[in-house]
């Protein structure tokens, strides 16, 4: 990978209440004792709902310790690994936003109730990833920064929120939204629906933002980027449907020499 220019990133998450689950594909419900289900861990005992109906254990304070303990381990096996990216997945309804959303977290002790505590949780698992992740490599965090559902998370929390963090050494936040309930009815869906959110926290907080959502041609994903609104594109169901995008996109933009974006291999025939 390295002598064709790329590096190799990896995020780290925990699933929470969504986790003893089937694959999307095979079924996306929660798995039956026969299937190998195991006991699920969340803020609070409240179920996910919809296709995954099962109560979580409420964290106790040791779980909470031991599973940020977990985080920075990982750190450290990704790091050996020779990944040179780590994202920590804070987002879509997974444990760390399960924390900050009051849709999710209903409790009453230091990791729960005001903003304050509902941070907590991503506050101290960051720290003890940055611990262990070197400085010379980039630290993300991909955040469901709203809910939209009444009462669940605001952009304007996550600002705060994503404001501590840079304090705190997060290089750069990969602005998502989303699915810590099963209701997405008033997700805005559009082409691009999440840039002028990923632009205003860029604005608000300084730090650096990736844009992603329903980014599918070349020239929007480019006038992103020269508009200000973000410093990277993220793309993934584009690049299912086309492996190909980045080359496509080259040639579309004009971009001298896009067969070079290719492993030499395909790139010494796609520039005849």
């Amino acid at each position: 990978m390295k002598q064709h220019g790329a590096v190799a990133g990896i995020q780290l998450a925990h699933a929470g209440r969504k986790a003893s689950a089937q694959r999307p594909w095979e079924g996306d419900q929660h798995l039956g004792v026969a299937d190998g289900a195991w006991p699920t861990l969340a803020p609070s005992a409240e179920a996910f709902g919809g296709n995954l109906p099962v109560t979580p254990q409420a964290m106790t304070l040791a779980e909470i310790a031991r599973v940020r303990g977990a985080f920075a381990a990982a750190t450290k096996r990704a790091l050996a690994a020779g990944y040179e990216w780590l994202e920590l997945h804070f987002a879509h309804g997974y444990l760390a936003h399960e924390f900050f959303s009051p849709l999710a977290n209903k409790r009453t002790d230091a990791y729960g109730g005001n903003f304050e505590n509902r941070c907590r949780f991503l506050v101290e698992t960051f720290g003890a990833v940055r611990e262990q992740w070197p400085a010379r490599f980039p630290l993300t965090m991909r955040l469901s920064v709203t809910d939209f559902v009444e009462g669940g998370v605001t952009v304007e929390e996550s600002i705060a929120l994503l404001k501590k963090l840079k304090e705190r050494g997060l290089d750069l936040v990969d602005v998502s939204m989303g699915f810590a309930t099963p209701d997405i009815s008033k997700i805005p869906w559009a082409p691009g629906f999440m840039i002028p959110t990923t632009s205003r926290i860029r604005r608000e907080t300084g730090l650096p933002a990736a844009a992603g959502w329903m980014i599918t041609d070349p020239k929007q994903a480019d006038d992103v980027i020269k508009d200000g609104h973000a410093d990277l594109v993220v793309l993934a169901r584009e690049l299912l449907r086309d492996a190909y995008w980045p080359f496509h996109a080259a040639k579309a933009l004009c971009v001298e020499k896009p067969a070079s974006l290719f492993p030499i291999q395909y790139g010494h025939w796609l520039k005849r």
